[in-house]
């Protein structure tokens, strides 16, 4: 029976991390994975496949759009779906096989196979018993439905199938305004899809700053997007090659139906704690399913942790990966340690929308007395030469103190641009930290300058 300091149950950017943290830290570390490649859901059909489609979509709208206005006058390209198609899985390769030389350069064992845990320190797959000190459940999540709504990967989708369809449909209705809807539904709109997104709230992305909100779906219907809003979706049907959702409007009940060649499901995720026996070991879930843990991540049985998805909080790769590094710190005996208010957000549409810290609305609802400074994108000079001048950065601070509690960019490589404030809120800066810090011209980080010179006593450009 094969003994270790660490056994990691899941492969993805929690599980991986964790793995070589542990093993960094002088810890005998075996990492159980299912599939036959390591990464998880995010690099095997999330994060880096739906990028790798955002940026090759992203390009032919380029092609399409402003390649003229910059004199380079050309055939606009056609798109090969099989060949975009073999960019991605050959992206999705290369980070794999990058994790699979992690693990062996950090002398990582990768046991192969659907883990369960049989009993306090010992983990069973396929048939055969591991015994280990410490145990990490890092088993990530899986795609929710509705009601009503059954998911075959072929019609009625989720995000999985959605990366992977035969061909580019021409009509598509996207279920839910999140993330992952407006993501994959912006990569077929670019395509030349009619997508349609149905959303029960009356605004698309739940938990964004109000001002972001409005801004951002104002210019995705620029982009040909459509929104049905205030839908509560009741049914979804198939036939050979269609598919028809049922959705009731909420402002008067009256009932609608529409037809797509595909159904898009984007209406969350959930933990994924599928045949860990934590039934039996009496670990203790919550409502919504996730994995209960104290401030160490141990769970409610000693020696055995949890991180990532399957516990309570954003559903990120990098607040996974962070859980990850904390969680083998605290098995060496040092102390780990995450920050939980300093966790970006992005959305890696064009343009890309970002956020960290409180939104507007949240501090006046902590009662928190602020101060908006706000710089638009249309006074940037890089942005403007790029085509890029939708949007805008918004910082919010603290009106005695001036430390600044969130910001809030729409914008040119605003996945980028974020870390900057995350920086600041980790060392506690002010906004006039900021404003006082020399910026490269030209460059869309000028943009995060003059927002923070707007918190004081103005921006210059505005």
């Amino acid at each position: 029976m094969s003994k270790y300091d660490v056994i990691v149950i899941g492969g993805g950017p929690g599980g991986y991390v964790a793995s070589i943290r542990c093993a960094q830290l002088g810890l005998k570390t075996a990492c159980v994975e299912g599939r036959d490649t390591l990464g998880g859901t995010c690099l095997n059909v999330g994060c880096i496949p739906s990028k790798a489609l955002l940026h090759a979509s992203h390009q032919l709208h380029e092609a399409e759009h402003n390649f003229e206005k910059m004199g380079l006058i050309a055939k606009t390209p056609s798109v090969d779906w099989a060949k975009m198609q073999n960019y991605k899985s050959e992206t999705i390769e290369a980070n794999t096989k990058g994790i699979e030389f992690l693990f062996k350069k950090n002398k990582i064992e990768h046991l192969k196979g659907w883990a369960s845990i049989s009993g306090e320190g010992k983990v069973q797959i396929n048939e055969k018993t591991f015994e280990a000190n410490n145990i990490v459940i890092a088993s990530g999540s899986e795609p929710s439905t509705i009601p009503n709504v059954k998911i075959d990967e072929k019609i009625i989708v989720s995000s999985t199938g959605a990366l992977s369809l035969p061909k580019i449909p021409k009509t598509m209705t996207v279920i839910g305004a999140g993330v992952i809807g407006l993501e994959l539904g912006s990569v077929y709109a670019r395509l030349g899809t009619k997508v349609t997104i149905l959303e029960y709230l009356n605004h698309i992305t739940p938990g964004m700053d109000t001002e972001v909100q409005k801004t951002f779906q104002r210019i995705l219907k620029k982009q040909d997007i459509s929104f049905i809003m205030g839908a509560a979706v009741q049914s979804a049907t198939k036939s050979k090659s269609k598919g028809k959702v049922q959705y009731k409007l909420n402002k008067d009940d009256s009932a609608h139906e529409i037809e797509s060649d595909v159904i898009l499901v984007a209406t969350g995720r959930k933990p994924n704690t599928h045949g860990l026996g934590l039934e039996a070991l009496d670990i203790k879930l919550n409502d919504r399913g996730h994995i209960i843990t104290n401030a160490s991540w141990e769970t409610t049985l000693p020696n055995i942790y949890a991180i990532g998805d399957v516990i309570e909080g954003p559903m990120l790769a990098h607040k996974a990966e962070d859980e990850g590094m904390a969680v083998a710190e605290q098995i060496a005996g040092k102390s780990g340690h995450v920050n939980y208010q300093v966790i970006p957000s992005v959305i890696y549409t064009a343009p890309e929308v970002a956020s960290v810290g409180l939104t507007e609305e949240q501090a006046k609802e902590n009662n928190r007395s602020i101060k908006v400074g706000k710089f638009m994108f249309m006074g940037n000079g890089r942005a403007k030469a790029n085509f890029a001048a939708d949007g805008f950065v918004k910082i919010i601070a603290d009106k005695d103190t001036d430390r600044i509690l969130g910001a809030h960019i729409i914008g040119p490589a605003a996945g980028d641009l974020i870390h900057e404030l995350c920086v600041a809120m980790e060392f506690g800066a002010s906004a006039e930290d900021l404003a006082l810090t020399c910026h490269a011209h030209p460059t869309y980080s000028e943009a995060i300058r003059e927002a923070a010179l707007a918190c004081g006593t103005g921006a210059i450009h505005a």
